[in-house]
């Protein structure tokens, strides 16, 4: 059975850091896309980055120039920087892996971040 698994999330001042990992484990599945997205208290999931198998990216309007979103095929690993981060960033955030070919896809448990003073 597959298994997404998130790491790196963590309390942090406004404008600092944070690299959020995420590792596929359970089975040799090639996900077409990875992505990350996020919810906050009180509101629904919305998506943070997505990236193809093939390196394309795309990130939400709030994240971008600040987060990057970047993948390890090989290890089957999606990875998110996170900068100057604010606030309005505090959010569980969620991994997600899509397989077309099997029409499936998978989330992780979440891993929370806090941005505050």
């Amino acid at each position: 059975q597959v298994q997404l698994v998130e790491s790196g999330g963590g309390l942090v001042q406004p404008g600092g850091s944070l690299r959020l990992s995420c590792a596929a484990s359970g089975s040799s599945i090639s996900f077409d896309y990875m992505g990350w997205y996020r919810q906050a208290p009180g509101k629904q999931r919305e998506v943070v980055a997505t990236i193809s198998s093939g390196g394309s990216t795309s990130h939400a309007d709030s994240v971008k120039g600040r987060f990057t979103i970047s993948r390890d095929n090989a290890k089957n690993r999606v990875y998110l920087q996170m900068n100057s981060l604010m606030p309005e960033d505090t959010a569980v955030y969620y991994c997600n892996g899509r397989a077309f070919s099997i029409g499936v896809t998978y989330w992780g448990q979440g891993t929370q971040v806090t941005v505050s003073s």
